[in-house]
Parts: structure tokens; sequence; C-alpha cells
């Protein structure tokens, strides 16, 4: 079924703008059809199209339920920033492995070091690829990709959760070994093209980030915060 956030939520609900115009005109949906609304409160509202107008899709609510499609573990992925539009792929696929929070970090090697106004842009393009991607696998919320930040910013952070993991290129503790105390908030850190320098390392593990592996091969920038996120869905049960 065909699913879309909305909030707050009528038992008539007028759907407007872009979702609105992507029902009637890319999908192609009629009167009678039915589509999902998830709210904030990740609450799936079922629904019925009543009325498709210039103004938008009008949709009645039909039934609702809980949605159970949000993982047990809420991680956010301190992504390196890539060149290119890697970056784009990798909130895209870390959406639909069910991140929690993406935050674009420039670390010492990165190849792509934005300017103010074009990081801006560039976050306001991956909000709007994260939301895409969080519709299409149906999660029960939108996550949210936050502004650039430096290392050492995103180092003062880790005390806000249960376990940070520094996923490096030179070796560390298997990832089930790290996940044992079985954390509800992880932080995850993943390299540049060009990987960590030692100090970043060791600024890191100071400020409380456990180094792990992610096995014996070195894997592209953009490939291994998906390799990671995939290890911790599974290793979480989350991927059952």
């Amino acid at each position: 079924m065909n699913w879309f956030f909305a909030d707050p939520l009528q038992e008539l609900h007028l759907i407007t703008g872009e979702d609105a115009r992507h029902i009637a005109r890319s999908l192609r949906m009629s009167v009678g059809e039915s589509l999902t609304l998830c709210d904030s409160h990740q609450v799936e509202h079922f629904c019925r199209i009543e009325r498709i107008t210039e103004e938008g899709v009008l949709v009645s609510i039909v039934s609702e339920e809980e949605c159970h499609h949000e993982p047990s573990v809420r991680v956010t992925l301190y992504a390196s920033v890539t060149k290119g539009d890697k970056m784009e792929h990798v909130i895209q696929k870390a959406v639909e492995l069910g991140v929690h929070r993406i935050v674009p970090v420039v670390t010492d090697r990165c190849i792509s070091r934005p300017d103010i106004k074009t990081a801006e842009k560039k976050c306001q393009r991956y909000r709007k690829i994260a939301e895409q991607a969080a519709m299409q696998s149906q999660r029960g919320l939108v996550p949210s990709v936050e502004a650039f930040i430096d290392l050492k910013t995103a180092s003062r952070q880790l005390p806000d959760f249960d376990r940070g993991i520094l996923f490096y290129e030179g070796g560390g503790a298997p990832l089930r070994t790290v996940l044992e105390s079985r954390p509800e908030t992880i932080a995850v850190f993943t390299g540049p093209e060009g990987g960590y320098e030692e100090s970043e390392v060791r600024l890191l593990r100071t400020a409380g980030a456990q180094i792990a592996t992610l096995g014996k091969r070195i894997l592209r920038a953009e490939t291994a915060p998906l390799a990671a996120l995939t290890a911790i869905m599974f290793h979480t049960g989350n991927l059952e």
C-alpha cells in the first residue's frame, strides 16, 4: 500500500502539495483506492480516497493501528562527508535499513568540504531523500538529517548515547562483543575516503567510543556505513 506522512490528521484529511501531485499524477490513483498515512506518533491510518481536485486529495480514515516497523535500537549515524553524490546514496539506504538520525561530519581527510551555504543546500536535499526513503520503506518516522558538524563537536555528543562505536579500518573488537550490553541508543562513526587520522581515533576513543571492526576487508567510505547498520540490525534482532 502507498505510504505517506502527515500530521496532524483529521477524520477527513486533505493531502496537498507534492504528495497530492504524486498520488494523482504519478501513481494515477483514483477515488475509492486506499493509502496509508503515518503520523508523528507512529500510528498508521488506513485511508480511502474520497475526492481528487486541484486543491489536493481528500481521504477518509477507515482504521488505524500502531506502526511496528521501527527498530528496537535508535542508531545515529555520524557519517564522514563523501564526495559527489555518494552521501545521497548512504542516506537513502541508511533510512531503509532503520537509522534513526544522520549527522554529516567533516573530518580531516574529507575531500568534500562545502561552505556554509552549500552545506545548507545539501542538507535540504538530504532531508528530501530521507523522507522519500522513509515512505518507500514504510518507516514509522522520517529520520532526521542534521546540519554538518566537525568531529570535535560530534565527539562531545557521545555521552548522550548508551554506546558509541567507531568503525575503523585499523581493526577493533568484534561487533557482537561491543553490543553485548544491549544498548538502546547507539552512535556510529564511519570515516571518509581517506580514512581517519590517528589523532581523530584518539579523540573519539577518549570521548568514550569503542573501536570495532567490520572484518578484514577495507570497505569504501560509502559502503562502511551501510555494512555497519546492517550488522547492528542483525545483532540486535532487527532483521528477523
